[in-house]
């Protein structure tokens, strides 16, 4: 890598002096202008990335699947590409990794399961056709739990991803492999998925930015479940900007996909700056009594003051989620046991205990249990709309406790109230995916132990850029997201 070239921006000139590693965390959004005012290859690029990946990951375990070689004719054919003058996307160069959930053409994707530990899909899924089209360059597959399954990121293909800031925690999950590629400077933006929590907790336990986007505004044209709206798609990356610039990618309306949102992806390529002086907030009191850990709390209480600096109302006030309970557990039952309930008949010592449980909960369901699910759901949705027309935004934690040891499944128990299923400590996310309005987790500061912190902010509905707005200025005032994990450095 050359470490002299003549009028660079200010930023190229120090990113070459400095050693490969710096650039692996420059944002995403500064290293795509680099690369579009041609100071900087999309080869060297990658070249830097996967220094760091031959440094970092095999003490993190992130990336399972890498294909360099795939990566570097990629990188070369982008480069050529510009050369030609040719109209570039707006991640064009950027190296990626996709959440091994995700099919992707020609790369192995396992979705953590030793069912598809060997299976090579045909064809890429249609958020990997966006990304390709926008001109990132994929370098590999990221780790996730067995089916995506849960925020512990482990499973018995590749083993555990660990937490870059306390290797002995968990990165939280499921697309836990990319938040800690991201964390630990392998990757400068990463996909994910969620359902109960899997972009924001991972964030959250990793010091990243993660965000939920709305219902299909990244939509799935092959969902066999076309209208269930408690699972989405959506970006992670360092910094607010540089999810943005990835969610524009993969944002958009699609013709088979019939949820899907009209807003073209473009449009999360606007600025994100604004003032949100005067923007009514409502900060969460105790979510119905769910056990939150005092290290947790006392972090996210801190962060009050911020908002309020920025000129926001904040006033104490929650809606009521009682309704989503058991709405979501039932749905995501039933969505369980249509996916697997068929396999594990003769696959059944291939699954996990937690996830066997599920299926068998959601095959014993009742198109009554169905039908009062639906009907609770409808109920939490317009509770919560009807909250949100006093307020502009919910502010709450990400997750109820910080990152957890990692040899342990889950937590069975905080502050003494015990959990009687595998996904009752992450109820401030699923409240959230219940009602399905657009969140995001960005980092809001470190227990006494040096474990990351993410507060989490939810929009009105379908008001995903306003989401982004806030989130930034939020960022903006804090420096929570600059502090690396040691062993990345």
């Amino acid at each position: 890598m050359h470490t002299r070239r003549e009028a660079l921006l200010p930023i190229a000139t120090a990113l070459y002096a400095a050693p490969s590693s710096e650039l692996c965390f420059e944002s995403a959004t500064n290293l795509a202008q680099l690369i579009r005012s041609k100071k900087l290859s999309a080869r060297e690029l990658l070249a830097a990335h996967l220094k760091q990946i031959e440094r970092i990951n095999p003490k993190l375990n992130a990336i399972v699947t890498l294909v360099a070689d795939q990566a570097a004719k990629s990188a070369l054919a982008a480069d050529e590409f510009q050369a030609k003058g040719s109209l570039l996307g707006p991640l064009h160069g950027l190296p990626i990794a996709h959440k091994d959930l995700v099919n992707t053409k020609g790369i192995r994707t396992t979705q953590g399961s030793p069912i598809f530990k060997d299976q090579i899909p045909g064809a890429d899924d249609l958020i990997i056709e966006r990304i390709h089209a926008a001109g990132a360059v994929t370098l590999g597959k990221t780790n996730t739990p067995e089916f995506g399954a849960g925020s512990q990121t482990f499973n018995t293909v590749f083993g555990a991803t660990l937490n870059p800031y306390d290797t002995t925690k968990t990165c939280g999950g499921s697309s836990g492999g990319a938040a800690v590629a991201l964390a630990s400077g392998m990757l400068p933006i990463a996909d994910g998925s969620d359902m109960g929590g899997s972009l924001r907790n991972p964030a959250s336990f990793c010091n990243v930015v993660g965000f939920r986007p709305s219902p299909c505004r990244v939509p799935d044209p092959l969902a066999p479940f076309a209208w269930f709206t408690l699972s989405t798609s959506g970006p992670m990356a360092r910094s607010v900007a540089d999810l943005a610039l990835l969610l524009s990618a993969i944002a958009g309306p699609h013709p088979a996909a019939p949820l899907s949102l009209p807003e073209p992806g473009s449009t999360f390529r606007q600025d994100l700056k604004r003032s949100v002086k005067g923007t009514r907030v409502a900060w969460f009191k105790n979510l119905g009594g769910i056990p939150f850990d005092p290290r947790t709390l006392t972090v996210i209480d801190a962060q009050r003051k911020v908002f309020e600096s920025l000129g926001c109302i904040v006033e104490q006030a929650e809606p009521d989620f009682t309704a989503a309970d058991f709405a979501f557990k039932t749905l995501r039952a039933w969505k369980s046991a249509s996916t697997h309930g068929d396999r594990i008949r003769t696959m059944r010592s291939l699954y996990k205990d937690t996830l066997l449980q599920e299926v068998e909960a959601g095959l014993k369901l009742s198109a009554a249990d169905i039908a009062k699910a639906e009907t609770l759901h409808a109920q939490a949705w317009r509770s919560f709309q009807t909250f949100l027309t006093r307020y502009d935004y919910f502010i709450l934690p990400t997750t109820q406790l910080p990152a957890f040891d990692v040899k342990i499944p889950y937590p069975t128990e905080i502050n003494g109230t015990r959990f009687a299923n595998y996904i009752d400590w992450m109820k401030s996310c699923w409240y959230i995916s219940t009602v399905g309005n657009p969140a995001i987790s960005v980092p809001a500061g470190f227990t006494p132990e040096g474990l990351p912190v993410g507060i989490q902010i939810v929009g009105r509905h379908n008001q995903d850029f306003s989401v982004l707005q806030i989130a930034h200025a939020y960022e903006q005032a804090t420096n929570h997201a600059r502090r690396r994990p040691t062993i990345a450095l």
